[in-house]
């Protein structure tokens, strides 16, 4: 993962998520305390500030910008737009105009993206940009992109998310050559529909470390390190995955307590079992990166408690001090120059 720098300047919607503000503002606070970040709340002022205080953060240094409205959970994004002075927008624009690095929100995920690609626009060569979420495996860690932010998808923009989820593992994890896998209904190159099969050969005649097709089992056997799909399949799988996490460690804790027996081994095996909860606990990851916007943008869930809120913040500060961004553009701007070339060569 990058290293975290205290300089790094993070700008939070401090209205976004399901708890309200109270939850996160613990959790900014949490992330100015015990991780040394700056944090910029954006919000309705006057509120804050009384949280803040009451939450004993007022020597913290954390800085403030006043936002006046409020964008909400399930609010339609050509209303929430409409909102100059909400606390996305105003955050975003910290942004945009270098009083940030970097934004985080647990708020409406469709208005961050439509506001984010309003504010700070789109990298070359990106039409839409795409939520990118790690979840984890095994032995390792797998990336899938896109997770929801869009439903709909050309040919053209599958190959964009390959390679911005190839370089974000790269920056982010390490990784020399990332796997990209296609996600299909099967292995094979003609399974899968009309636009799959586009993808699969724009990718097939790529410079990127392409697998082929994929199917869902794969997501978790480590075969690939980012698994490419429309944003409403992503959703599907990335939600059915938490729940069924969540599902199998309730199951877990159901059976142990059913005989002395098993409370017993339970109680051996509690410190490897709260090791495995954590690392599906999606809490830890705080959240997913908006990659192909001109900014570093962190989008957590909306269920975040302040741990979770601490864990996004602290991701958001990673994302930027990755340096993901300028690697993107370059890879981005390669892409756009074999285009036109085979543009030209058809022509």
């Amino acid at each position: 993962m990058g290293a975290i720098s205290s300089a790094v300047r993070v700008a939070v919607d401090a209205t976004g998520g399901d708890f309200g503000l109270p939850v996160v503002v613990r959790g900014a606070l949490a992330a100015c305390r015990d991780l040394g970040l700056r944090v910029r709340m954006v919000g309705p002022a006057r509120l804050v500030e009384a949280e803040v205080e009451r939450q004993g953060g007022t020597g913290l240094g954390m800085e403030m910008t006043d936002a006046e409205e409020i964008v909400g959970m399930g609010e339609a994004v050509t209303h929430s737009t409409l909102k100059r002075r909400s606390s996305i927008q105003m955050a975003l624009e910290c942004v945009r105009d270098n009083q940030a690095d970097t934004f985080f929100s647990a708020g409406n995920t469709a208005a961050c993206w439509a506001i984010a690609k309003l504010v700070l626009g789109t990298l070359d060569e990106v039409r839409r940009p795409a939520l990118a979420a790690v979840v984890p495996t095994p032995r390792g860690r797998t990336l899938l992109i896109d997770v929801g932010a869009n439903t709909g998808c050309s040919a053209s923009q599958l190959e964009e998310f390959a390679v911005m989820g190839t370089v974000y593992m790269r920056r982010m994890f390490g990784l020399a050559q990332p796997r990209v896998g296609l996600m299909s209904t099967g292995e094979e190159e003609t399974k899968g529909s009309d636009l799959t099969k586009q993808v699969h050969e724009a990718l097939r005649g790529s410079q990127l470390n392409f697998m082929g097709n994929v199917e869902g089992h794969d997501i978790f056997n480590e075969r690939v390190d980012v698994v490419v799909m429309d944003g409403f399949t992503g959703n599907v799988v990335l939600k059915a995955s938490e729940t069924l996490a969540e599902a199998m460690i309730q199951l877990v804790r159901e059976e142990t307590r059913r005989s002395w027996r098993t409370r017993l081994g339970a109680l051996l095996a509690g410190p490897a079992l709260r090791a495995a909860q954590r690392r599906v606990d999606p809490a830890e990851h705080g959240g997913a990166p908006l990659l192909g916007v001109r900014g570093c943008c962190y989008i957590g869930h909306g269920r975040s408690t302040w741990a979770a809120v601490k864990q996004g913040i602290r991701a958001a500060a990673e994302f930027f001090a990755s340096g993901v961004n300028g690697e993107l553009q370059v890879e981005l701007a390669a892409l756009a120059a074999r285009r036109r070339l085979q543009r030209e060569a058809t022509a």
